[in-house]
C-alpha cells in the first residue's frame, strides 16, 4: 500500500506493509474563523472582557509563540488590528524559550500581513542574556523565576498560544507563553529537569512536576493584568477552537477541543513506526524529538521506529546531543542522568527510554555522522529506511505491522478499549 509522508513542504509516496493503519489528527467540521474569535471574546472566560482590557491598558505587551509552532498568531492580530493598531503603546515579544529568533521568513509566518505594520515594535526573547532578565521570586519546587523585563514594566500582556499535547508538559498553551516563553535560561533549565520524571508526560496535568511548576511559578506574576487567547487547530492547521479571558481558565477549556483532534484511536500497535515531524514542527532535530516521543506510543518493543523530519535547521539545542555523543548505550545515558543535569538532558532521556526496548532510524537532511551522534540510524530515503524495517522484522520471524503518523509531532496515539 502506498501512503503519502511529508518531508519538508511536500509529501513523498512510500509503499507501507499490507497490514497498516495510519494515524492522523480526527478531522473534525470547519468553522467560520471570525466567528469563533469574536464569541470567544463575548464570552470570556473570567472577570474582564477584552474590551476591558484594552480600553484599561495604558501600555500592553503581546506575547506570542515562535515559528516552531503553527499558532494561528497572524489571523488573531488581524481580527485585533482595529484596537492593536490604534493603541497608543503596543509592543510584541516572541516567545522563543531557548530557542534561536526567528528568521525574516518566520517573522512574517507568525505576523503574516500585520508584520509591516507592527514589525517595529517586535522584539525576540533571548534566554540568554541576562541584562533583559528580571527576578521575581522562586516556585515551590525552588525554580527561579527570571523573566524578560518587558513582562514587569508592561504588566498588562496579551498572549495567544495554542493548546495541543505537550510530550512531557501535559499540553502546550496557557502557562508556556511565560515559562519557558519567556524566562532566562537558567529558570527553563531548572523547570525541564524536571522532565525527567515518568510522570511528566503527554495528555497529563495533575501529578505532572513540570506542568505543576509552571503554574506555581505563574503565582510570582500574580500582580500582571493578563488577558488570554488560546486556540486549537486542526490537523492541517485550520482553526477549530478559541478560548479567552484568564490565562488558565481559557487553557483548560481549551484542552476538550484539542483532545477531540490529537488523541487519536489505535487499533493495535505495530513493529514499525513511521513517524513525521510536519513542517514548521521539522526545524530541528531538537524539536523533531516530539514526533518521536509520541510515536514511541504506537511501537511494540523489540520494533523500530522511524523518525522523518528535513531538520532544516540542523541539531537545534546541541546539549542533548553532547550527552548522546558521551554515551555507548541508551542505559549508559540513563546512569549520567542520575548524576547531572543541564538544558536538554531530557530530550536525551526520553530518546534513551526508546532506544532501550526498540531500534531508532531517522530520515534527515543531517550528516550521517550526526545522526549516528545521536544514537540514530541515519537514512537519507524513506522508502529504504521503510523496506530496511521490514526485512528486518520478517528476519526475526514476525509479521511487520506499520503504523504510519504523518503528523507525528501533534498525533498522541490511544489504543482503543
Amino acid at each position: 500500500m502506498q501512503v503519502d509522508i511529508p518531508y519538508g513542504k511536500e509529501n513523498i509516496k512510500v509503499n507501507v506493509p499490507e497490514d497498516y493503519e495510519i494515524l492522523v489528527p480526527n478531522k473534525v467540521s470547519p468553522k467560520d474563523q471570525d466567528k469563533l474569535i469574536q464569541d470567544a471574546l463575548d464570552n470570556s472566560i473570567g472577570p474582564k472582557s477584552f474590551d476591558d482590557f484594552a480600553n484599561n491598558s495604558n501600555r500592553i505587551l503581546v506575547i506570542v509563540n515562535d515559528a516552531t509552532r503553527p499558532t494561528p498568531t497572524s489571523k488573531i492580530l488581524e481580527y485585533l488590528m482595529p484596537v492593536l493598531s490604534s493603541h497608543p503603546d503596543v509592543k510584541f515579544l516572541i516567545a522563543t524559550g531557548a530557542h534561536r529568533a526567528p528568521t525574516e521568513e518566520e517573522y512574517r509566518f507568525i505576523f503574516g500581513n500585520t508584520y509591516e505594520i507592527f514589525r517595529r515594535k517586535v522584539y525576540a526573547h533571548d534566554a540568554r542574556k541576562d541584562e533583559d532578565m528580571t527576578y521575581l521570586g522562586k516556585s515551590k519546587n525552588g525554580t527561579e523565576m527570571y523573566i524578560n523585563k518587558l513582562v514587569s514594566e508592561y504588566k498588562n500582556i496579551l498572549v495567544i498560544g495554542s493548546v495541543e499535547p505537550h510530550y512531557f508538559a501535559g499540553y502546550t498553551g496557557g502557562r508556556k507563553s511565560f515559562l519557558p516563553g519567556v524566562a532566562s535560561y537558567k529558570t527553563i533549565e531548572m523547570n525541564h529537569k524536571l522532565a525527567l520524571s515518568d510522570d511528566a508526560k503527554s495528555l497529563a496535568l495533575s501529578g505532572n512536576p513540570v506542568n505543576e511548576d509552571m503554574v506555581d511559578a505563574m503565582k510570582v506574576l500574580k500582580d500582571l493584568n493578563v488577558f488570554s487567547i488560546q486556540t486549537v487547530l486542526t490537523g492541517d492547521h485550520k482553526l477549530y477552537a478559541v478560548t479567552a479571558g484568564d490565562l488558565h481558565k481559557s487553557f483548560d477549556a481549551a484542552i476538550d477541543s484539542s483532545n477531540k483532534i490529537f488523541c487519536v484511536n489505535l487499533k493495535k500497535k505495530g513493529n514499525i513506526v513511521i513517524t513525521a515531524a510536519p513542517y514548521p514542527m521539522d526545524i530541528d532535530l531538537y524539536q523533531s524529538q516530539k514526533a518521536l516521543d509520541n510515536g514511541k506510543l504506537a511501537l511494540e518493543d523489540d520494533g523500530v521506529i522511524i523518525l522523518v523530519s528535513k531538520c532544516r535547521d540542523g541539531i537545534g539545542e546541541d546539549s542533548f546531543l553532547k550527552l548522546l555523543c558521551r554515551a555507548d548505550s541508551p542505559k549508559k545515558i540513563l546512569d549520567i542522568l542520575g548524576e547531572e543535569y543541564k538544558l536538554g538532558y531530557h530530550k536525551a532521556a526520553k530518546m534513551a527510554q526508546i532506544g532501550i526496548r526498540a531500534e531508532m532510524w531517522a530520515v534527515t537532511d543531517l550528516d550521517n555522522v550526526t545522526i549516528k551522534k545521536a544514537q540514530l540510524k541515519p537514512y537519507s530515503d524513506i522508502q529504504k529506511a521503510v523496506d530496511d524495517a521490514v526485512s528486518l522484522i520478517k528476519s526475526k520471524g514476525r509479521k511487520p505491522r506499520a503504523i504510519v503518523m504523518p503528523s507525528g509531532s501533534l498525533t498522541v496515539p490511544q489504543i482503543k478499549n
